[in-house]
This record gives structure tokens, C-alpha cells and sequence, in this order.
């Protein structure tokens, strides 16, 4: 049976639909012209309406020229770094298909395990940052001590921190992650220490963070308020799309892992209760909780349209003031909430008026909408 089969080779002749169906296609081809005549019309009006818009190396410039808010370096830093940003949000976009995804097989400083991502934005970054002339040393979240400009490239009066990618637990499952950086003047000339970057958080002369989402944005502030650009892939720049960005002091939208609750002290306990209670409660007002498990992504909808983001210390490490870093994660983001109209404590005080003891020291984090913050202080100052 094998051997007949392999016997017929006569052509398969071509029946009256098919010929119809071929000679179809060619009328078809005729009639979808003038959608892609139009589609193609769109895309150009599109990508017009784009270039008017301001892009961030125009922003900057005239932020520096015309209205003296930042220094030349500090302008061509912010450049390099959204550059990065650019670069990693590419082989997040890549995922799987750029064989980005899962464990690296390391910790990091904090014993977190990493995430191929998490080594490759690090990386990123660095490369990025040391030739520019802009900086005397850098420090990451994923780095047990700082990194000096290495002595073949020239120095700069800055000092760069960053969390490369924040919300890494969600890179596998396609969720929005970010990366989150901070700028401080370096004390000690263009031969920096660790100490060296042991500031306070209202020392920052700029911030920022990245969202790698549906559309990834760039969130900025360098203490003149907070504007958001958003990047254009076909152009490969970054747009002004969102200027003067303004937190609602009020808010009924909440973050927090509602999974420790069991686990929290008395004030938030005490806080999260009355939301959750809504209108029968004693706020008289339903609340919503939304929680992403990216900070990034959690503060970005806050910058939006309110809430707040509470991340306390709880009873499970009692002798730990809390769990996000206060120099990758806390103080580059406070100031972002606060130049946008917000507030940020850690329950107790402001968190850009802490003076750091150490480069990866933690600390409790809530932040937002103005009078929810407050409400949230008052409650742990009244124990």
C-alpha cells in the first residue's frame, strides 16, 4: 500500500472555486486600496500630531535656558538615564521572545533572588550612566556597595540611585514593572564614598521612575513640579504628555497587601478597618483597594486620579522600621508625591527629612493623596 502511494503523482487538478476564489483575491486586493490609502493617511496624521508635541530633550532644554531650573549636566544626565529606560523597556516588551524572562540564579544584596531582568536592567543602567562625565558614583538596589565612575572615563558633581527594575515578582506574568532613580549632588567632589550619598531625601535635585506597561512612561520631577512623558516607539523619543501632574487630596482608593493585615500594628489596623467598613463604617464612604504588587504602578494611578499606597513595618519583624527602601524606592518617590501636591510619611515623619544611616536601610511607606496621609499619621501618633 506504502508503494502505490508513493505512485501518484498526478497533478491535482484545480477546481472552479478555487479559480474563483484566486481571481477574488485580485478584485479584493483592488478594493482594500483605498483602506490602506486611508490607514496609511491616519498614521501620518498620527505621527504629525505626535512631533508637535514637546519631547523631553526639548523640555529640558527649555527648562534649563529659559527658565534656569536645571544645570547643563544634570539635563544631559536625565538624557542618559531615560536613554536606559528606553533600553530596558525593550527587552521587557521582548519577554519570552528575548529569553528575558525567569530566575538569574543570584541574590542580590537583599537575598532576593533575581530575575534575568533584574541583572540585565542593572546592567543597563550602569553601562548606560558611567561615560556620560555627569556623575562620581552610582548606587542600585541590586548592589551591596556603591559603584565609582571607573578612573578611564571623567567625573561629574552627580550622584546617581536607582531601583532597576521595581515589581520584579510580576516580570513572568506580564504585569506593568518600572524602574525607579534618584539624583543627589555629591558632598566630596568626584571622589565619593558610601557616605557620600547618605542624604537626606529633600537633598534630591531630581527624580523619576518608568512604567513598562501598555504605554511605557517616564514620570519626572527636578523639584518644579511633576510631568509625565510618554515614549513613542516609532520616533523613539520620549512626548510631553501629561503636564503639572496634581494628586486629589482627597481620595477613596486605597493600595496595601491586605494579606498581612493579620500582621499589622494597632494605626493601621485601626485606618484600614474604617475604609473597609465604607458607608456603615465611621467614614461614611465606600472605599476601593487596588493593589498591584509594582510600586511603581500603584503610585503612577495614584499621580493620576488619588489614593494612597501604604506599605507599614509590621509585627513578623519587629526590630525592621519597614520593608521598600528608603534610598532606591522611598525618597525618589516621596518626592515625586510631594512635588505633585501629595504627602509621604512613614507613619511617623516625613520621609524626605530622615537622615540615612546606611545605603540599603528600609523603611514604612504611606503616601498620596494629602488628607488620607494625614488621617494615617495622626492615627500612629495617637498610638
Amino acid at each position: 500500500m506504502a508503494h502505490a502511494s508513493m505512485r501518484r503523482t498526478a497533478p491535482v487538478e484545480l477546481r472552479p472555486c478555487e479559480s474563483r476564489r484566486s481571481a477574488g483575491d485580485g478584485i479584493s486586493k483592488t478594493a482594500i486600496a483605498p483602506l490602506e490609502q486611508r490607514f496609511s493617511e491616519l498614521i501620518m496624521e498620527a505621527t504629525r500630531h505626535t512631533s508637535r508635541r514637546t519631547t523631553l530633550t526639548r523640555y529640558l532644554i527649555e527648562q534649563q535656558r529659559e527658565h534656569n531650573n536645571i544645570p547643563a549636566d544634570l539635563r544631559l544626565l536625565i538624557e542618559v538615564v531615560s536613554r536606559a529606560c528606553k533600553l530596558i523597556s525593550y527587552h521587557v516588551s521582548k519577554g519570552a521572545l528575548g529569553d528575558a524572562l525567569g530566575s538569574a540564579g543570584s541574590e542580590n544584596v537583599q537575598g532576593e533572588v533575581q530575575k534575568k531582568l533584574d541583572v540585565l536592567s542593572n546592567e543597563i543602567l550602569l553601562e548606560a550612566n558611567e561615560w556620560g562625565g555627569n556623575l562620581a558614583a552610582m548606587a542600585s538596589e541590586e548592589m551591596e556597595s556603591i559603584h565609582p565612575i571607573p578612573t578611564f572615563f571623567p567625573k561629574g558633581e552627580y550622584l546617581l540611585l536607582f531601583d532597576p527594575l521595581d515589581g520584579s515578582s510580576n516580570i513572568d506574568v506580564n504585569v506593568s514593572i518600572g524602574t525607579i532613580f534618584s539624583v543627589l549632588r555629591c558632598p566630596d567632589g568626584t571622589n565619593p564614598t558610601e557616605q557620600s550619598f547618605l542624604q537626606k531625601g529633600s537633598h534630591q535635585v531630581a527624580a523619576g521612575y518608568a512604567v513598562y506597561g501598555p504605554q511605557t512612561v517616564l514620570v519626572l520631577t527636578t523639584g518644579h513640579g511633576v510631568n509625565c512623558f510618554t515614549l513613542d516607539r516609532e520616533l523613539g523619543s520620549w512626548a510631553l504628555t501629561h503636564r503639572d501632574l496634581r494628586i486629589p487630596v482627597d481620595t477613596r482608593e486605597y493600595a496595601i497587601n491586605a494579606s498581612n493585615q493579620r500582621h499589622w500594628y494597632a494605626p493601621v489596623q485601626r485606618y484600614i478597618g474604617e475604609l473597609t467598613q465604607g458607608a456603615e463604617g465611621p467614614r461614611k464612604t465606600d472605599f476601593n483597594m487596588r493593589w498591584i504588587a509594582s510600586m511603581v504602578s500603584d503610585v503612577n494611578r495614584i499621580l493620576h486620579r488619588g489614593g494612597i499606597f501604604m506599605y507599614p513595618a509590621d509585627k513578623r519583624a519587629p526590630d525592621k522600621p519597614g520593608k521598600l527602601r528608603l534610598m532606591y524606592e522611598a525618597n525618589p518617590i516621596a518626592f515625586i508625591v510631594e512635588q505633585a501636591g501629595g504627602a509621604a510619611t512613614t507613619g511617623e515623619k516625613r520621609i524626605l527629612d530622615i537622615q540615612p544611616k546606611s545605603l540599603h536601610e528600609r523603611v514604612a511607606v504611606f503616601l498620596g493623596s494629602k488628607n488620607e496621609v494625614d488621617r494615617v499619621t495622626r492615627y500612629h501618633l495617637e498610638g
